[in-house]
């Protein structure tokens, strides 16, 4: 991730009123902050990110001011009663005076609407003036308690005051972006960060590591297999954890990388002539493909990352790391033209004499058909490391044909709005229904005997998917909830967002074994007594008996 503000970057804005604006600052361009003013862009490229900044409006002239910490802070370090020297306080220390009593309407307020919205066209200190005359005209100002005035202050401050913060495009600010905003809460499944961060680390989603390790770590990239229907959020927070998500900020500048480390790309000043260039999906490990039901995938969340999958730029880490393939071209790879249609061979003699237009269309096809055959044959082959799914269609049809491509292992992980569709796939891998399938099955061997292709038409119509393919299914979910901690008045905050809960279902991948297992137990090392009749003559004793015994 950058340090710094770059041309052409996403960013996020928040401004006082705790509104956040997704801003792409590109140079020579205004960027509007609504009602808190405007400025130009190429006043924030290349400064820091986390900086708040004050909007100085000048007839004629705009410029920023950076606020410092100490100022930014000021009003939140009042607590209650602090500066109120004369102040009566109870045996516990607390301030008897208290805002019980106190009338605070729009009678208290000696401005007018006129007067403020002439203040604020004549403002130029970044609408502190404007707060201060606000604070000067209020009748009943000095009946306020400390606390009472500081969260007076810091309303007035989220109304006029012209700041905004700049904080750099992240999985998790945009998350909450997008499940804050209406239209977008739907298109995310109002996927949470929460639980982001859940589905992240149930499926083992890691860092590839350095590549000089790579010899004596046993398994240090992952290649997952990911049905992602948020419109590319889950593939974003995958491919973050992963490393692989944020451009290389040497490589842009045009700093020498290694061309060999195929977990990052190299810059586009050194890069190797095309055709010896890594293609697009060609990389082998530390990959994520996605499986989607039309001809390209709805990975539209990656644009606020640097990455369009219609025109991706090669020095982007996802270039060689995101793969796609569809579901037609997984179960019935034949009926895609792309796949079973290979383009004619054109001998190089012919090829030569065509136009350069012709020749370029021929290499495309060419380069599309041999790509798509890579990926499609690699997903058949199945050994992926990992499962994510976030999707509206019934999990089970997904996990039936998507699990028997995992390794063993393997973590799976489904996300769901709702709990009832995790309820009914934690049915289908339950415990009883592993138990039905085995002694169906084991009934049909001894009556059939074993089939050639291995399955039973009779078991696959009772149960739609096969049970003991996952161990461990578990459905889990987790959310954050603010609090407001004051003495004697702790609280949830009421107004927080409703929506869906959203739930996580998980569990492991496993290889059923072939032949039979019967656990024995270990036998008990204690000595047993036995006493036996037969044994027993006239006059013995029991203790005679157990010596003999």
């Amino acid at each position: 991730m950058h340090t710094s503000i770059r041309s052409n970057q996403f960013v996020i804005l928040r401004l006082p009123s705790e509104t956040i604006k997704i801003q792409k600052v590109v140079p020579n361009t205004l960027i509007n902050c609504g009602k808190f003013g405007s400025f130009p862009a190429n006043q924030i490229i290349g400064r820091p990110l986390y900086v708040t900044y004050e909007i100085l409006e000048v007839p004629g002239n705009t410029r920023l001011r950076i606020v410092p910490a100490a100022e930014l802070h000021a009003e939140s370090l009042i607590t209650e009663g602090e500066g109120d020297d004369d102040v009566e306080v109870n045996e516990e220390g607390l301030p008897i005076r208290t805002n019980q009593n106190t009338v605070d309407d729009a009678s208290t307020q000696k401005l007018t609407l006129e007067e403020i919205e002439a203040l604020k066209r004549e403002s130029t200190d970044a609408g502190k003036d404007i707060i201060a005359k606000i604070l000067e005209s209020h009748s009943t100002i000095d009946q306020k308690t400390a606390f009472s005035l500081a969260k007076y202050t810091l309303r007035k401050q989220k109304k006029y005051m012209k700041r905004f913060t700049v904080f750099p495009m992240d999985v998790s600010g945009l998350t909450n972006y997008m499940l804050e905003n209406r239209d977008s809460a739907s298109k995310s499944m109002e996927l949470r960060d929460e639980l982001m961060g859940l589905i992240g680390s149930w499926g083992n989603v890691h860092h590839g590591g350095d590549a000089t390790l790579q010899e004596t770590l046993s398994r240090p990239n992952g290649r997952y297999l990911v049905v992602d229907e948020t419109g590319g959020l889950v593939v974003a927070a995958m491919a973050e954890r992963m490393g692989i998500l944020y451009p290389d900020e040497e490589a842009e500048s045009g700093g020498n990388v290694p061309a060999e480390d195929a977990s990052t790309e190299a810059p586009t000043s050194s890069l190797p002539p095309r055709k010896d260039r890594p293609g697009q999906m060609s990389a082998t490990g530390n990959t994520i493909t996605v499986l989607h039901p039309n001809k390209q995938p709805n990975v539209s969340v990656l644009k606020y990352f640097g990455y369009d999958h219609n025109s991706p730029e090669e020095s982007h880490p996802l270039y060689t790391h995101l793969k796609s393939v569809s579901w037609l071209q997984l179960l019935d790879p034949e009926a895609d033209p792309i796949y079973a249609e290979e383009p004619a061979v054109i001998p190089n003699a012919e090829l030569a004499a065509l136009k350069t237009n012709k020749r370029g269309a021929y290499h495309r096809k060419r380069n599309r058909w041999a790509r798509v055959q890579s990926v499609v044959n690699e997903v058949r082959a199945g050994g992926y490391d990992g499962l994510v799914v976030a999707t509206l269609m019934d999990p089970d049809s997904v996990l039936k044909h998507a699990v028997p491509l995992l390794a063993g292992s393997a973590p799976v992980v489904v996300y769901s709005p709702t709990i009832e569709p995790l309820t009914e796939i934690a049915d289908l891998y339950s415990t009883s229904r592993k138990t039905a399938y085995i002694n169906k099955k084991r009934e049909l061997e001894e009556k059939h005997g074993q089939p050639a292709d291995g399955e039973f038409p009779e078991l696959a119509a009772e149960f739609d998917l096969n049970p003991t393919l996952m161990l461990a299914p578990t459905l889990e979910t987790v959310r954050v909830r603010q609090w407001q901690v004051l003495p004697g008045r702790t609280h949830p905050m009421m107004s927080g967002r409703g929506g869906a809960e959203g739930y996580v279902f998980h569990g492991i991948r496993v290889i059923p074994s072939t032949g039979f297992i019967q656990a024995a137990g270990n036998p008990s090392r204690k000595r047993r007594k036995v006493v036996e009749q037969s044994t027993a003559t006239p006059g013995s004793t029991s203790a005679d008996v157990e010596m003999k015994s």
